[in-house]
């Protein structure tokens, strides 16, 4: 800090001294006008610098990082030495606290007038144009000059074939949430295991519709066996190792164990759903802890008092925040609610997220400079994503769009699972083989959760009735099976399905269709509508698919189902069910639950 009558710098808010100049159209870094000051001589600064101290003399370099953590780790920063530069016009400066003259003289001609002070409101509106998210919502921050310093603070990991990179898509949205388990900073040796690489602890898979009116948040259980695919993992010196499946195992290896990445993790939940992640986000215990005082604490509400001797989690009954080390707390214990395990974690989970959602896009939140700059400051510090959203404008382009969704369209449940059945006392779970694959099919052919209306979701009119009517027997229907999609031999998948699972004996492999179609359809003659109705109940065909015909068939004439791009897999519904299978619980992000 300069001493030569510049005053104290120490109470400036970074967020309260970039103003647009709509002379130029560019952000300048200018201090509050008190009367009395007068220009300094012009300084330059960087788009990132935009923290300088009032008085100060300096000219701020573009930074680049001393890079990011790749796959092994290490960290590789990108884009800071390229971002352009801005011109700022001369700071002015205060008079010192400790009395002494003014900073610069005022030219001899006279003294210049000085412009109206503009308002903090207006500041405030200039710094909420856009959207920064941790996990499923953002706060508005919108201010282009904090680029350099937000990108350097993300971590970043190249997942190859398992997501996009893309950083939006045409059409709906999945993103991977993950929580490790992985013990690093101060004050976290009572968490985790001791030595461990870290597991997808608390995983959330978070799926946006296509219209961006509603999203699905599904919580997959640590303790869920399935199977871990191949998956190939990129070294930090450039090279690729596979890391072969192994069937049989806890959802939680899919990261870290056997030098698993988060990509590993993203091709486990797609086997297990048929739901491709685009991308992933990864935070660990030290995240939870920044973001949740950076957001200013998140209200919780406990149905009873809460003291867990294990955790050292103390709170009341009724309402109350918790930030930091509470906040961890609550989320990693499980002897304080329900029957201790880990699905009731998760609920208290969900509810914590979503109070967090809640907070996040607060008017409180939404307008305060100085919240946001810290809330994507430590978001930003705190997030390792895929290379498809490694940086700070691309994070804001995602958080914008996930953003349009409306909270009490946000909708947080547990993926459907029963106790293992291969294990004498049951420890572990399993995916429901029926409420499971119908929750999945909801979200794979984009069905909200919520009573939001949705474009072509639901036919209407004679389209839908053509569902509804009798049905055929499973070995009265014929069918020839064409692939119009992009999964080779789904046709004969199908039929392969069909004949041993379903009872449909008549049906036939008729390899590809003339050409790609991206939905599936079913022809059929009005004489074979108890036939279509039939099928469509067993693939899960909605009434869009029904193509009717005028003449009736004749003879042994078959139906026509051509398989087209929303087809994912032989067994698996093209679309499910209109509502969610009974008895999975659902809870709605903008409604506060205490937590039993």
């Amino acid at each position: 800090m300069d001493a030569h009558s510049r005053g104290r710098a120490d109470d400036i808010d970074p967020a309260d001294q970039w103003v647009l100049n709509p002379h130029t159209g560019n952000y300048e870094l200018r201090l509050d006008h008190s009367a009395g000051e007068s220009s300094s001589p012009s300084r330059t600064a960087t788009a990132a610098g935009g923290t300088g101290r009032r008085g100060e003399s300096r000219t701020s370099e573009s930074r680049a990082g001393s890079g990011r953590r790749g796959a092994a780790g290490t960290r590789e920063r990108e884009g800071a030495q390229d971002a352009p530069r801005r011109e700022v016009p001369g700071q002015r400066s205060r008079r010192g606290s400790q009395g002494g003259g003014r900073g610069t003289e005022p030219p001899a001609s006279g003294r210049r007038k000085r412009k109206p002070k503009k308002s903090r409101k207006k500041k405030a509106l200039l710094w909420t144009g856009g959207v920064m998210a941790f996990v499923v919502v953002g706060a508005s921050l919108g201010v282009y000059v904090l680029y350099q310093k937000l990108n350097g603070n993300i971590d970043t990991i190249d997942v190859g074939d398992a997501g996009s990179k893309n950083v939006l898509g045409d059409g709906p949205m999945n993103i991977l949430i993950i929580g490790t388990d992985k013990r690093t900073g101060k004050g976290n040796e009572g968490y985790g295991d001791k030595g461990s690489a870290g597991h997808a602890d608390t995983t959330i898979l978070f799926h946006v519709s296509e219209d961006r009116t509603n999203a699905t948040a599904m919580s997959i259980p640590r303790d869920l066996m399935t199977e871990i695919p191949e998956c190939e993992t990129k070294q930090s010196d450039g090279t690729s190792t596979i890391i072969p499946g192994t069937p049989n195992e806890r959802f939680n290896t899919s990261l870290g164990q056997n030098d698993r990445n988060p990509g590993c993790t993203m091709k486990t939940v797609e086997n297990i759903t048929g739901l491709k992640p685009d991308h992933f986000m990864m935070v660990d215990f030290n995240a939870v802890k920044e973001l949740t005082t950076a957001v200013g604490g998140v209200k919780v509400c406990m149905a009873k008092p809460v003291d867990d001797p294990k955790s050292h989690l103390k709170l009341p009954a009724g309402e109350s925040k918790v930030a930091g080390e509470d906040a961890l707390a609550l989320l990693r214990t499980r002897h304080s609610f329900g029957n201790e395990s880990d699905l009731d974690r998760i609920k208290v989970q969900q509810q914590f997220l979503a109070s967090m959602i809640r907070e996040m896009k607060s008017s409180d939140t939404l307008t305060n400079p100085k919240k946001l700059f810290t809330l994507a400051d430590a978001a930003t510090n705190a997030l390792t994503v895929d290379t498809g959203i490694g940086d700070a404008k691309k994070l804001m382009t995602l958080a914008q769009e996930i953003g349009k969704v409306d909270t009490k369209n946000v909708t947080f449940l547990t993926m459907p699972v029963i106790d293992n059945p291969a294990e004498p006392k049951p420890i572990t779970v399993v995916v429901d083989p029926v409420k499971g694959e119908q929750l999945f099919a909801m979200m794979r052919s984009d069905t909200s959760l919520t009573e939001v209306k949705q474009k072509e979701k639901a036919a209407k009119g004679k389209q839908a009735a053509l569902l509804k009517g009798p049905k055929s027997e499973p070995a009265d229907i014929r069918v020839d099976v064409l692939n119009g999609g992009e999964i080779p031999g789904a046709a004969g998948a199908t039929v392969t399905w069909l004949q041993n699972e379903q009872g449909v004996l008549k049906s036939a492999n008729k390899a590809n269709a003339p050409e790609k179609i991206k939905k599936t359809t079913l022809q059929y003659a009005p004489n074979q509508a108890d036939q279509a109705r039939a099928l469509a109940a067993m693939m899960g065909l909605p009434a869009a698919a029904m193509k009717q015909g005028t003449a009736d068939a004749e003879g042994l004439e078959a139906m026509v189902l051509t398989l087209g791009g929303d087809f994912k897999g032989a067994g698996q519904l093209i679309t499910g069910p209109a509502k969610a299978p009974e008895g999975v619980e659902q809870a709605s992000a903008d409604k506060a639950v205490c937590a039993k």
